[in-house]
């Protein structure tokens, strides 16, 4: 089945998925700034009864992200201190994988390099966190429990380090690209019902596979800060 995209119009498909991440990028940076606006002019940060885009980032961000980072690292503070990164990635991979429900638009993350990109990101880092919160002494964590397991704890620790991007880069990429397609497959076969449920299905797929990305992430920041690891000498 092939594709369809309005930038095929224009005979600039494979600029597709770096296309539509700038327009990700407009739109949630224009939302930032009516956010802003907003509460610069009402002067209060307590939400109101209707709902607003302040209201659903709010829920997404602070309700739900930062509640779910602090129980992961622990405190509140070592949340907020990592929020940034993880919040940001979290958002941004959701608003792409929902650009794939909009007729004529293919998600940035159906495509391995942006996925490849995000993941070769966040592997930078976690290694940067854990040099930052350890210095050198992070790389005891390769040692293993015990100086004698050290040359094959090694070998396993650099194993899974390689293995942590490739994973979450494929995972978010399959999932998006097999996604995007049976929604394609089904539209094209009846135009009613069926691919409302197939919509539905989409959001919920591009609700967890940001989720998965982002936890994931989070986790293995965590391990990389964490104080217990490190081979007893």
């Amino acid at each position: 089945m092939d594709h369809f995209s309005w930038l095929t119009l224009a005979g600039i498909f494979e600029f597709d998925h770096i296309i539509g991440i700038l327009l990700v990028l407009g739109f949630l940076t224009l939302s930032g700034l009516k956010i802003k606006s907003s509460l610069s002019k009402s002067g209060s940060v307590l939400p109101t009864d209707k709902l607003t885009l302040t209201n659903i980032f709010e829920v997404l961000t602070i309700d739900f992200l930062l509640d779910l980072f602090t129980g992961i690292f622990g405190s509140r503070e070592r949340a907020k201190q990592f929020f940034p990164i993880l919040g940001t990635s979290f958002i941004l991979i959701l608003v792409m994988n929902l650009m794939g429900l909009i007729p004529g638009f293919f998600p940035p993350s159906g495509n391995v390099n942006t996925t490849w990109a995000f993941a070769v990101v966040i592997f930078v880092m976690y290694n940067y966190y854990g040099f930052r919160e350890h210095g050198f002494s992070y790389l005891k964590q390769f040692l293993g429990p015990v100086i004698w397991l050290a040359p094959l704890m090694i070998i396993i620790e650099v194993v899974t380090h390689i293995v942590r991007p490739v994973s979450l880069s494929l995972r978010l990429f399959w999932n998006m690209n097999g996604e995007h397609l049976v929604l394609g497959i089904f539209t094209d076969l009846t135009s009613y019902i069926v691919p409302v449920l197939f919509i539905a299905l989409g959001i919920f797929v591009s609700l967890l596979q940001a989720f998965v990305f982002t936890i994931l992430s989070s986790i293995y920041i965590s391990l990389a800060i964490s104080h217990n690891h490190g081979a007893t000498l």
